[in-house]
């Protein structure tokens, strides 16, 4: 496990090794370290230049409050999702953790774990709530109760090598339908190109094309029914409808070889490597494809393009709807008032501002988006300040179990393994289960 040490303070980043370095301040009767309050922030972060950003805003927060001691605790992904039910309900619980929103946060809600945001948020007239986008705040907001603190949005776009498509004769702007696609796959394959950079190993990379295919066909009144389990649910004509529209690209094998098997960060390098000539992926697509190239620098800025997920034939959908992240911090019931004025400096305009600008994100806070300097992120901003509805991941939001099903029957759809009727069918045993 990396270890980060913080600018202002040395920061333990272990739950066990924080709870320990605790006992011993506060056991050590030294005066004023004994009156600290522990800041305790969890994060799934690994890259180094945003870390050190964050070490920057706690250490600005800490000279301001010289009783107070952020720390920074770092569990990788896959091990923070796995502990941190049991982290929850135990005394080394953090402060605040990363949150993707949706059925997770709902189910950690439900446990009592979580700390209600609702008063603080519409207290002075909603003086803390309007300082984020609504979509962001409504999004963390379940029932009336907010349980976590916007922190950035995202959206799943089609990125394209520039330079494949001037070979395969493409142009972007061409590929306005789903039909518009199929067509662009094959004409790239004539040309001897793999149309598409496919990550089949982690399940999820796969699962955009069916939820886009969803929207884009039913709209938001049939992806809410069925996540409601109302009316036929998962089996509505146009969910099923996604999935025939879903295993015809996966007849076109449309991806690199090997790509069941492909990890995310493989699939990024092969689209950084130029092997591929198009990847459907997060905001910051551009970073994260040099980081996992070959050389480590992937393609140039300037031959990355990008554009949304087309529009079906007959769907109902929009393509100014958007599918994406929705990033919050969800603070735990015993989070100390210090820890809640430190969230809402960290979430405020100045500090998204700040993160912006260096790249991290898509900031939920209101108006803080002309801070970006890259040009994908800002189109990525932008597309989402026109969004007509942005929905979050679908595994996400409808639940880890649901979720997990998602996952894997667009995997089995795409490759051939299982029926359009079939997929359905499992995802709305599994919602049914719930």
């Amino acid at each position: 496990m990396t270890h980060h040490r913080g600018s202002a303070r040395a920061r333990a980043s272990h739950a066990i090794r924080v709870a320990a370095a605790t006992a011993i301040v506060l056991g050590s009767g030294a005066g004023f370290a004994a009156a600290q309050t522990v800041v305790k922030w969890m994060h799934v972060e690994t890259v180094p230049a945003n870390l050190k950003v964050w070490e920057e805003i706690a250490a600005d927060y800490e000279a301001k409050h010289p009783d107070v001691d952020v720390q920074l605790q770092f569990l990788e992904n896959e091990a923070f999702k796995a502990k941190l039910p049991t982290l929850l309900q135990s005394d080394a619980a953090p402060d605040f953790f990363y949150s993707w929103g949706g059925g997770v946060l709902r189910q950690q809600s439900k446990t009592g774990a979580l700390m209600d945001l609702s008063g603080a948020m519409s207290a002075d007239g909603g003086a803390w709530a309007k300082t984020y986008k609504p979509a962001a705040l409504n999004g963390l907001t379940f029932d009336g109760k907010t349980y976590a603190v916007p922190y950035r949005m995202g959206t799943v776009a089609f990125f394209y090598n520039k330079q494949l498509f001037q070979k395969a004769g493409l142009k972007a702007e061409d590929i306005k339908t789903w039909n518009d696609l199929l067509q662009a796959v094959k004409t790239l394959k004539a040309a001897g190109i793999t149309p598409i950079a496919g990550g089949g190993g982690e399940k999820w990379p796969l699962h955009f094309y069916w939820s886009y295919l969803v929207m884009r066909n039913g709209g938001q009144a049939v992806f809410d029914k069925a996540k409601n389990n109302e009316g036929d649910g998962f089996l509505d004509p146009t969910i099923i409808k996604a999935g025939e529209q879903l295993a015809e690209l996966g007849k076109l094998d449309p991806f690199q070889a090997g790509y069941l098997g492909a990890t995310w960060p493989q699939t990024l390098g092969v689209f950084g490597d130029g092997k591929a000539a198009i990847l459907l992926g997060f905001e910051n697509t551009e970073a994260n494809q040099a980081k996992n190239s070959g050389d480590g620098k992937g393609i140039g800025a300037e031959n990355i393009g990008r554009f949304p997920f087309p529009v079906v034939e007959g769907g109902v959908g929009k393509v100014t709807d958007t599918l994406g992240g929705l990033n919050g911090w969800a603070v735990t019931k015993k989070a100390s008032p210090a820890a809640v004025d430190f969230l809402k400096f960290l979430t405020s305009p100045e500090q998204e501002r700040r993160m912006a600008a260096a790249g991290m994100l898509i900031p939920a806070a209101a108006g803080a988006e002309d801070a970006l300097k890259n040009p994908l992120m800002r189109q990525a901003a932008d597309q989402l300040a026109a969004s007509t509805w942005h929905q979050n991941f679908f595994d996400q939001d409808l639940g880890p179990s649901v979720g997990r099903v998602v996952n894997d029957v667009s995997v089995e759809i795409l490759s051939g393994q299982m029926s359009p009727k079939e997929g359905a069918q499992m995802i709305q045993d599994a919602r049914a289960l719930e």
